[in-house]
């Protein structure tokens, strides 16, 4: 998918990455859809932001038919999986093990 497709002038940030988490065919990190949409990788912590009203935005417009759905962060040493988290994020650490090299999450808008 190239990325010109989600650099509009006319759509707010918020608009290309609902737009982006469409298209595509597998679920997106936070830093791929920064790379996507041209933004600084920095801006992960305001993506997460725009993804929790995402969530609740395409919930209520298409009337429960889509969702953001998100495949959440796993700790790459032990494997425990973050279920429980009230917003989209990126832990810092793990709770069982304490280890700090987690899997970001993942989206898609199905």
């Amino acid at each position: 998918m190239a990325k010109e497709n989600f650099n509009s002038n006319f759509e707010t940030v918020r608009e290309r990455i609902m737009k982006l988490l469409q298209e595509v065919e597998n679920p997106l990190t936070v830093e791929e859809i920064a790379a996507y949409l041209g933004l600084p990788p920095r801006s992960t912590r305001e993506i997460y932001d725009h993804l929790w009203h995402i969530a609740r935005t395409i919930n209520r417009t298409s009337r429960g038919r889509k969702k953001l759905l998100m495949i959440p962060p796993q700790c790459r040493k032990c494997g425990y999986v973050f279920k429980n988290l009230n917003k989209p994020r990126k832990p810092s650490k793990c709770p069982k093990c304490k280890s700090t090299w987690i899997m970001p999450p993942a989206f898609i808008i199905k």
